[in-house]
């Protein structure tokens, strides 16, 4: 009996095959979404004076306790005129320059204002309140590491630093193609045996998901010259991504006639449920996947292949499926000869992420995947795991 390959067998072939692609450098404006080629880096000290953390007064702390004359009030962005000398205060808001002389800020809280001058019985200490410059970046420094995806987070790290424009990595361009004479596009009426193509569209919003800039070709029929013609098309792509047509039937044309064009097939046939027929290649730096027809497995194949093959591609520092734990809800048969993704829902339980599978996991049932928000991977041996079992899910964005 043949072997197949494991996913993480099949994840490694695909990943030693893929070319990172070139940088390109971008607006930080522009740039959300994208993975950093390059180490972004701070254009000035951060913060870039010694600035207030709270509404006070900046001071001497030698002068406290006691009561000090407010000689001037600085407003963020208006620095103060002139140093603070010994036995003087001035009035500063939050992010305001301290002055020149002024060694701490004594928050309003505890002072008593008369007039022009405030008093505090508190004994503060030098330094207290005081954002030292370059406090929490100095120029020139690392903010954002290259193979970061900029998230919020990220971006506004970068703007605060001084960043105008950022390198990244280019976006991928995908094309996605659904096979099959079946195949009919929503709202069109069905004849017997037709059925609504969805594969297509949900590619499409993985793919943008990823980072991928995406074109989704018209569903093609089960003749060769069909195929040929839009395989040709999409093997002008980085990721070129069919769906159907990856099995034994006799309608089953894509990777014959891939070959024929000439895609070195890697591997096909993986040991999972579901998505068993998985077919990956490559022509010259072209990764090219074969994704089953059934929507479920079309949806678990992305998620454990393509995905990450579109994250290195893009520089991605960790581009693999990243597993997170937890718990079963309710017991789960084991495969005894392939790894199962198994759709469920998740809920927070204490400490523990809850997993609870899905009734209706067969690889046809789309409809019911609407409610998953994690695979549950679910390793190969024989009974079931029971209830409360550790397991690894995979969490669907």
């Amino acid at each position: 009996m043949e072997r197949l390959l494991t996913i993480e067998e099949a994840l490694a072939q695909v990943l030693a095959r893929v070319r990172t692609l070139p940088a390109e450098r971008v607006p930080l404006a522009a740039a959300a979404g994208r993975v950093l080629a390059e180490d972004g880096r701070a254009a000035v000290d951060l913060p870039p004076f010694p600035s207030s953390a709270m509404d006070g007064f900046a001071v001497r702390a030698a002068d406290l306790p006691g009561r000090l004359p407010v000689v001037y009030r600085i407003a963020a962005g208006r620095p103060a005129p002139r140093p603070l000398e010994p036995g003087e205060a001035m009035e500063i808001s939050t992010g305001g320059v301290v002055p020149e002389g002024a060694d701490a800020v004594v928050q309003v809280e505890l002072v008593e204002q008369a007039g022009d001058s405030v008093s505090t019985e508190a004994t503060i200490r030098s330094g207290q309140n005081v954002r030292v410059r370059g406090g929490d970046t100095h120029a020139g420094d690392v903010v954002v590491p290259a193979g970061t995806r900029l998230g919020p987070a990220q971006l506004g790290a970068l703007a605060a630093a001084g960043a105008a424009e950022v390198a990244v990595g280019r976006r991928p361009r995908a094309i996605v193609l659904t096979t099959g004479t079946e195949l009919r596009s929503p709202g069109e009426p069905l004849a017997p045996g037709e059925i609504y193509e969805s594969n297509g569209l949900t590619l499409e919003a993985q793919l943008r998901s990823a980072g991928a800039d995406v074109e989704r070709l018209a569903a093609v029929v089960d003749t060769e010259e069909a195929h040929r013609e839009a395989i040709a098309r999409g093997l002008d792509a980085d990721v070129f991504v069919t769906t159907g047509g990856v099995s034994v039937g006799p309608h089953d044309l894509v990777r014959r006639i891939e070959q024929e064009l000439g895609v070195e097939e890697v591997f096909w046939r993986i040991a999972l449920r579901p998505g068993k027929p998985v077919a990956f290649g490559t022509r010259g730096d072209t990764l090219v996947f074969g994704l089953p027809g059934n929507p479920v497995s079309s949806l678990v194949g992305f998620e454990l292949f393509v995905r990450p093959a579109v994250n290195a591609l893009q520089g991605l520092r960790e581009p693999a499926p990243r597993l997170l734990p937890g718990r079963l809800a309710r017991d789960v048969r084991r495969n005894p000869a392939r790894v199962q993704l198994v759709r469920a829902s998740t809920d927070l339980r204490g400490d523990d992420v809850l997993l609870d599978p899905l009734t209706g996991q067969d690889s046809h049932m789309i409809v019911r995947s609407a409610a998953a928000d994690a695979l549950v991977v679910v390793p190969t041996g024989d009974g079931s795991l029971p209830a409360g079992s550790p397991a690894r899910y995979l969490p669907l964005a």
